[in-house]
């Protein structure tokens, strides 16, 4: 069984709402987000 996966680099609000917007469309798909800094946005 393969799983499907999102790779999103950066974790600025258009990262994150990227990787919500996916996570709208499909429950099943593994998301990962890569960031460099301390922090991500939470406001996607």
């Amino acid at each position: 069984m393969s799983t499907r996966r999102l790779v999103v680099v950066g974790g600025n609000a258009a990262g994150m709402s990227a990787a919500s917007q996916v996570r709208r469309r499909d429950r099943t798909l593994s998301i990962v987000v890569f960031e460099s800094g301390r922090h991500v946005s939470y406001a996607g």
